[in-house]
C-alpha cells in the first residue's frame, strides 16, 4: 500500500499541478476515440504502449481479452462496449491480446480452474481460439504454441465483437472500425491482423 500512497503523493504534488487545466477539462466530460478491449493481465498497459493520455482511451478489461458473443447473459464487457459505442461514440474498437497469456493457457487446459467456477465458465469464450490458431513463430521459442493460440484468440474475440448488437449497428452505419492487435510483451512489438492478407503484420 505504501507504494500506491507514494505514487499518489507524486501525482498530487507534481503531475496534477502541471496539468491542472487539462484535468479541469476532463472533469467536464469525455470523448474518447478508442475502445481497447484487453486482458486483465497486469503486464498489459495500452496507455503506456501507445502514449495515450487520460480522456482519449476507454478500456474494457477481462480475462483473456474475452468478448462474449451476442445473446450471452448480461455482463460488464458487453455493457461497456455498448456504452462506449452508443454513448461515448468511439470510432475504433480494438481487441488487444498479448503473448504468454495465462488465460489462453488456462482455457485450453481447464482442469486447473475447478475451484474457480466463474473463471472456468468465462474461459469457454476463449476455447474457440483453437479454431483460429495462427502459424508458429520460431522467435517465440518455447512459447510458440501458446502465442499461436493467443493470436488465434484475437480473431476469435474479433468475431464475437462483431456480433454485439451495438457494434454490428455502428459498423453498418460506418461510424465504427474494429481492429485485432497482438502485443508481444518481451519485444514490445505490436502486430495487427490484416484482413486482406489473412495474417498478422507489424503495426508500423
Amino acid at each position: 500500500m505504501e507504494r500506491l500512497i507514494e505514487g499518489y503523493k507524486r501525482f498530487l504534488t507534481e503531475v496534477f499541478p502541471e496539468r491542472k487545466n487539462y484535468f479541469h477539462l476532463l472533469a467536464e466530460g469525455q470523448a474518447p476515440k478508442y475502445l481497447f478491449i484487453t486482458c486483465a493481465d497486469s503486464r498489459v498497459s495500452p496507455e503506456m504502449v501507445f502514449g495515450i493520455e487520460p480522456g482519449n482511451m476507454a478500456i474494457a478489461r477481462s480475462l483473456g481479452s474475452m468478448v462474449p458473443p451476442a445473446g450471452s447473459e448480461n455482463n460488464g464487457i458487453t455493457a461497456t462496449i455498448e456504452y462506449a459505442v452508443e454513448i461515448l461514440g468511439v470510432r475504433h474498437a480494438i481487441i488487444f491480446c498479448h503473448s504468454n497469456c495465462g488465460s489462453v493457457r488456462s482455457a485450453l487446459a481447464p482442469g486447473g480452474l475447478k475451484k474457480l467456477p466463474y473463471a472456468q465458465k468465462w474461459m469457454e469464450y476463449v476455447r474457440t481460439a483453437a479454431n483460429y490458431r495462427q502459424p508458429l513463430d520460431p522467435n517465440d521459442g518455447k512459447n510458440a504454441e501458446l502465442n499461436a493460440l493467443a493470436k488465434g484468440n484475437v480473431l476469435a474475440q474479433l468475431a464475437n465483437l462483431r456480433t454485439q448488437p451495438s457494434v454490428a449497428k455502428a459498423l453498418t452505419e460506418g461510424r465504427l472500425n474494429v481492429h485485432g492487435w497482438y502485443y508481444d510483451i518481451e519485444s514490445g512489438r505490436v502486430e495487427r491482423y490484416d484482413e486482406a492478407q489473412k495474417r498478422f503484420v507489424p503495426l508500423v
